[in-house]
């Protein structure tokens, strides 16, 4: 890769993987560091990475970066202490985007970085299962199990509008 297809990728896809890195986290300045260190791996591998592949090792090393980062902090939390019956959004509201972000922020941390792929980034099952290590069913499994934890959490769409 040449010093200007790097440039180019830093143009075209560092503003996607921070949107990414920030909705996991929910930290400005961790996500920025995590976009910064992805890059920088990036510019060390520049001989070895095609301009055709970049989205894909981007991606793939803000992932793994960013999870080596929570598991530096900690900050791994399960859903097993949890009632099911906190996880129901109840009260009228009308600012459905607001609701969605806390049911994403609610997500363990894989079935988040999925969802997220899948249905914010747009990638196939196959380039999600590249990014994150985990097989193509685990991703069906996790995207499945998210969707239903954000269908129970928002609850019946009428109460919500």
């Amino acid at each position: 890769m040449t010093a200007e297809e790097y440039n180019q990728s830093v143009d075209e896809h560092a503003d996607g993987i921070y949107r990414f890195i920030l909705k996991n986290i929910r930290d400005e300045d961790k996500a920025n560091d995590v976009v910064q260190d992805t890059f920088e791996k990036l510019w060390r591998k520049v001989d070895t990475v095609t301009y055709s592949k970049v989205k894909s090792y981007l991606f793939t090393t803000a992932y793994h970066t960013m999870i080596d980062r929570l598991r530096k902090d900690k900050r791994e939390t399960g859903m097993d202490g949890v009632e099911k019956t906190s996880w129901a959004h109840t009260e009228q509201y009308s600012d459905l985007k607001e609701i969605l972000n806390e049911a994403i922020s609610r997500l363990p941390d894989d079935q988040r970085s999925v969802i997220l792929l899948r249905d914010y980034e747009g990638y196939a099952y196959n380039e999600i299962s590249e990014i994150t290590g985990l097989s193509e069913s685990q991703v069906k499994v996790y995207i499945y199990r998210g969707r239903l934890f954000l269908k129970n959490y928002i609850g019946n769409p009428e109460q919500v509008v």
